[in-house]
């Protein structure tokens, strides 16, 4: 046994940490009420070997014999496996000195904390944990198998000997996070020969569940960027284009099928992009539909205007100096695309889009 430097929070474990939280104290009065402790003091050293045997290393708090995890530190003592550690986060003054085998090769490191209160490292070091452990216990073990739960970290309470650890199984029933029948039903077995073997596979289960469930959210994440990414670059491609519109099309003169194309497919153009930089700040991004409403609102805003234009000027088309009007329907179209939902609004009220001050000739 040895004391070694506390390790670094931000490191990214190599072995599973699993905490260990409960009480067997047939002194207490618990609620439910402790049952078989002889055979619980049994299950925790027979989960503590199977937990070395796991390539796990144990989080603990405290060395004192009432605790469950003492009993499961003596188990993990005696498998022979070397390269287990044994986390000890004591209070603030406490010392962790655990009665182990003679021999043990377990390496003891403890963790101190310059708070006050127990109850901050206590949680915050729970938080760490790869997996936690509840054998009997009180409020304390019932808060932390709680906690543990709605953070989705696997849980493991053992049913069979009563107190809060029962309640947390119960809760688990519930919650639904990487815990499936199975599990529950094996969490609430009466405790036997082969117990710590199938409580570890479902510790096991619950942590790969937990690890597929992070890829997923991991892989969810990058296409999110990407899309994001995505949007944001077609948006600006759409806007050069547009711009670039104003430098090819012809000057004035008789309007052609060329010239026409490019006065209305700029705006157009314009307005995708103002609804796709719009989408971007968005909670809920579709690249498509952004497009569509861009479109739609840019269509709406941009032939309205040149229809009016027609309707004062019948012979607009015949002298029209499109690039002028460019300058001044690109924007319109940014505009409608960005701020689609005030178009959108405005023509459900039935109000004519605002019109520029003088005609385009």
């Amino acid at each position: 046994m040895s004391a070694t430097p506390a390790p670094d929070p931000a490191a990214r474990h190599e072995r599973p940490r699993i905490a260990v939280i409960g009480s067997l104290d047939e002194r207490r009065a618990y609620d439910p009420p402790l049952r078989e402790v002889d055979a619980a003091r049994v299950a925790c050293h027979e989960l503590g070997r199977e937990l070395a045997l796991a390539s796990c290393d144990l989080v603990v708090f405290s060395d004192r014999d009432h605790y469950a995890e003492t009993l499961v530190v003596r188990g993990y003592a005696t498998a022979p496996t070397p390269g287990g550690r044994v986390l000890a986060h004591p209070a603030r003054h406490q010392e962790y000195v655990p009665d182990l085998p003679v021999g043990a090769s377990v390496r003891i490191t403890t963790v101190r904390d310059t708070g006050e209160e127990w109850e901050v490292p206590y949680y915050r070091t729970l938080l760490e944990a790869d997996g936690v452990v509840l054998i009997g216990g009180g409020r304390s073990t019932r808060v932390a198998g709680i906690l543990a739960l709605a953070q989705g970290i696997p849980v493991v309470p053992l049913a069979a000997f009563g107190g809060c650890a029962q309640q947390v199984w119960v809760e688990q029933d519930r919650s639904g996070l990487h815990v499936t029948e199975k599990d529950v039903r094996v969490l609430g077995e009466s405790w036997s020969g082969g117990s710590a073997g199938r409580v570890m596979g479902v510790l096991r289960a619950q942590s790969e569940r937990r690890a597929e469930s992070r890829r997923r959210a991991e892989h969810a994440s990058r296409l999110r960027r990407w899309a994001e990414s995505g949007g944001l670059v077609v948006a600006i491609l759409l806007l050069i284009a547009a711009l670039a519109a104003i430098v090819f099309i012809p000057g004035p003169g008789p309007i052609g099928t060329a010239t026409l194309a490019l006065l209305l497919g700029a705006p157009m153009c314009a307005a995708m992009s103002g609804a796709l930089i719009r989408d971007s700040f968005g909670s809920s991004r579709s690249l498509l539909r952004a497009c569509a409403r861009g479109l739609g609102a840019g269509a709406v805003a941009v032939l309205t205007y040149v229809a009016a234009q027609l309707l004062t000027v019948p012979d607009l088309l015949e002298t029209l100096d499109a690039r002028r009007l460019l300058f001044f329907v690109v924007p319109v179209g940014f505009t409608a695309g960005f701020t689609f939902d005030l178009v959108f609004e405005r023509l459900r009220r039935s109000d004519p889009p605002a019109q520029s001050p003088s005609r385009t000739r």
